[in-house]
């Protein structure tokens, strides 16, 4: 496994729609691997393809838990199939580091796509979990959660914490 340099703004891969991948072979695999490490060396909820610089559709999630192992999944092809409600959240992307904005996200999300081994999956997310799946389907359509913004005053440098928090990707 290998750790990808992560892609920030201005990079232009990150505003590229990505394409749909046809078949997942062993190149897929190991860059699942690789997006695997390096999203676990940066301390991250999510990381998407695009920003490791591969424009492809393909994003992992690593949920946090307290008392077990992370909520993990990797998604080929993700897509959104339903969203229900509306939420204001603070998020931050490691693709613009040193920021948090205030946005609005879907309370729930319906989400299909592959899983690591091709198969179809769907997956209803409530929570951190749907605020990743949504963070990290835009990264694959070129958006970023500044571009959701309602105002330039929503977005705020970060705060150093005292014990890091995950970013999404």
């Amino acid at each position: 496994m290998a750790i990808i340099p992560i892609r920030t703004v201005p990079d232009p891969v990150l505003r590229q729609k990505a394409r749909r991948i046809k078949t997942v072979d062993r190149t897929i695999s190991r860059l699942i691997e690789d997006m695997w490490e390096t999203l676990r060396t940066v301390n991250g909820i999510g990381l998407a393809a695009p920003q490791v610089g591969v424009p492809i559709r393909l994003i992992v999630i690593s949920i946090p838990r307290k008392e077990q192992n992370n909520e993990e999944y990797a998604i080929i092809n993700p897509e959104v199939l339903r969203r229900k409600g509306e939420r204001i959240v603070k998020e931050g992307c490691l693709s613009i580091p040193g920021y948090i904005g205030e946005i609005k996200r879907s309370e729930s999300v319906r989400v299909k796509g592959l899983d690591p081994a091709g198969k179809e999956i769907k997956l209803r997310a409530e929570e951190l979990l749907a605020q990743a799946l949504e963070h990290e389907i835009d990264h694959l359509n070129g958006v970023l959660y500044v571009d959701r913004l309602e105002s330039q005053d929503k977005l705020h440098k970060a705060e150093p914490e005292i014990e890091p928090k995950p970013e999404m990707g």
